[in-house]
């Protein structure tokens, strides 16, 4: 992606933070990088304040590499920052932290959106796990998040195959990966009162789209959204059609006292 965004440190956070208004906040997954929102930055950057904490994936003791995990990360970071009224969106893994806070604690959030989150199910890593490296293996797996494989461009495969490579301990994905489908939330979502967006692609093979219309019968104030030729990254493969969804919905919340 061309769109280079200045990463910001405070204390012990590292995140991005683009305009002003309405807090959007984006949870990546856990292959997520920050190109995955690019396309959201830029569109909503004009409206809204949009911030992307940087997950601590890798950095967390293995006890606690688990969604519970990033979700007190995720607590932390928002009382530190002081947001409120925040829209909550999340992709994969993400979704799943998304799910779990607001499920803990929903009162500095204003509205949810999922977009092939997990929680309820996931294909997640089928039987296999990265191997470290195993170019072949990541490559195929990045191109599995799509409907279009030409969308996993080498630099996207090579940004995450350094992830891997790198930073990863493979233990610290596997834990990641189990606890999300151990930490299955279905009994749980009928709780979740705020109103929720799910946009699901049509060919996501991870969380099929099954998963999304599962969420839109458990959570009571949601709607759902199925884009066609799009896997499990729609912000990232479907930007465009991305944002117009998420731009409809987030209409709703406009302070007609603010500009």
């Amino acid at each position: 992606m061309g769109l280079h965004f200045e990463v910001k440190q405070d204390n012990k956070f590292k995140f991005v933070e683009e305009g002003e208004g309405q807090p959007l906040l984006l949870l990546h997954g856990l292959f997520g990088a920050m190109s995955n929102f690019a396309g959201i930055i830029d569109h909503f950057r004009h409206t809204h304040k949009v911030i992307v904490p940087m997950l601590p994936l890798f950095e967390l003791d293995l006890l606690h590499t688990t969604v519970g995990g990033l979700e007190k990360y995720l607590t932390k970071f928002i009382d530190h920052r002081g947001y409120k009224d925040i829209h909550l969106l999340g992709n994969s893994l993400g979704g799943h932290v998304a799910l779990v806070h607001i499920l803990k604690s929903s009162s500095n959030i204003r509205s949810l959106i999922l977009t092939g989150s997990s929680g309820l199910f996931e294909n997640g890593m089928g039987d296999t796990y990265p191997k470290r490296g195993d170019y072949e293996y990541i490559r195929k797996k990045t191109e599995m998040t799509f409907y279009d494989p030409n969308t996993a461009s080498k630099e996207l495969v090579d940004e995450v195959y350094q992830i891997v490579n790198e930073r990863m301990k493979t233990l610290k994905v596997i834990s990641l990966a189990r606890s999300a489908i151990k930490n299955n939330l279905g009994d749980e979502l009928k709780q979740i009162k705020l109103p929720t967006l799910l946009i699901w692609g049509n060919n996501d093979s991870i969380t099929p789209p099954f998963v999304g219309r599962e969420f839109n019968k458990l959570i009571p104030n949601s709607e759902l959204y199925f884009i066609d030729h799009c896997g499990h990254a729609p912000m990232m493969e479907v930007p465009g059609e991305f944002n117009v969804i998420l731009a409809n919905f987030l209409q709703k919340f406009k302070d007609p006292a603010a500009n």
